[in-house]
């Protein structure tokens, strides 16, 4: 009898092998992945960017936690998925403890610089509320030796009875994220400093963030000199929502937005949930482009093997070198 790896398995083997050599040289791993250039690749095909509808990257400071959300359901349900390195080896992806309920949606991991707590969204009920009275709000679980504490409410200011999500924390704490505007008015992005251990009241980013006819999902850089954020609604778009990026002086005064460009951004693709590596060097970004390189007939058996592989027009993560970001600002 002869025995036939699946691309995902075949996949898997060569990652792990991958980060085990990474590993014992000391480097980073990225999963094993060969790291892009200026082209973005799909990351971790196989195992994070499989055919299902992924999106949403965090690592921990020392790369050897992979974070990601999984949705489905039209977002009735989203849980996050961690793939972690143990020993040498990749293992994973697995849904984390704290999330898996079916009727919840989890999405939007975030880490802290120093690793000890992770922030996220979620619609799971609110202490001191109904189970029925459900709303996205910011969590954060807190690192217990190798495992996470159960999901805390991040609580007033920055939560409301509308709707926040997507955190994204500078090096000193302060918290980047979107508020859903009521009554059909766009989203908004706000900022809280940490002030002796407490969030202060949000404020309002000015128009340079808050850009475009809508905008939201914006990811700060550690030292707070840039935000990557979805905009729709700016002259010169190329896609249906486009990643810019908005840079901040020291003093706190903002740039006008600057279109990512292509190839990050392309025409009749979407793209909403951005991200850096811990060491800057990479930008890892949702979307759901589809692949143009199929040659031959498409029989129904090779029909559902596309289906489940990515590259199929569901939101894969991608990721490419970030250098070009900075570049930008000129």
């Amino acid at each position: 009898m002869t025995f036939r790896f699946s691309p995902a398995i075949a996949a898997l083997l060569s990652i792990t092998s991958a980060a085990a050599t990474a590993t014992a040289q000391g480097t980073p791993t990225y999963l094993g992945q060969p790291v892009p250039g200026v082209e973005p690749a799909r990351f971790a095909p196989g195992l994070v960017s499989t055919g299902l509808y992924e999106r949403d990257v965090a690592v921990t400071p020392d790369g050897k936690e992979v974070y990601f959300s999984v949705v489905g359901g039209q977002y009735r349900f989203a849980s996050l998925v961690v793939v972690r390195e143990e020993g040498g080896r990749w293992v994973g992806p697995e849904v984390v403890p704290f999330s898996g309920d079916p009727t919840v949606m989890d999405i939007e991991p975030f880490v802290s610089a120093d690793g000890s707590r992770l922030y996220f969204a979620s619609n799971r009920p609110r202490p001191g509320h109904p189970s029925t009275d459900r709303n996205i709000d910011i969590w954060y679980v807190e690192r217990s030796g190798k495992a996470w504490s159960q999901p805390v409410n991040l609580g007033a200011p920055v939560n409301t009875d509308g709707e926040e999500y997507f955190p994204s924390l500078t090096r000193e704490g302060t918290i980047y994220f979107t508020r859903n505007g009521e009554g059909g008015a766009p989203d908004m992005i706000l900022r809280s400093r940490l002030v002796e251990g407490r969030y202060g009241e949000p404020e309002l980013l000015p128009a340079q963030v808050n850009a475009g006819r809508t905008r939201f999902n914006a990811f700060v850089a550690p030292d707070e000199s840039f935000l990557v954020l979805a905009v729709i609604g700016l002259p010169g778009a190329i896609g249906p929502s486009d990643y810019h990026v908005v840079f901040r002086s020291t003093d706190d005064q903002w740039s006008e937005p600057v279109n990512l460009g292509r190839p990050v951004n392309l025409p009749e693709t979407q793209g909403w949930a951005a991200s850096l590596s811990p060491d800057g060097r990479f930008l890892f970004f949702m979307s759901n482009r589809v692949r143009t390189d199929l040659t031959g007939r498409l029989d129904y058996a090779r029909l559902r093997t596309l289906g489940s592989e990515a590259g199929n027009g569901q939101p894969d993560i991608w990721w490419v070198d970030a250098s070009f970001i900075k570049a930008l600002k000129k």
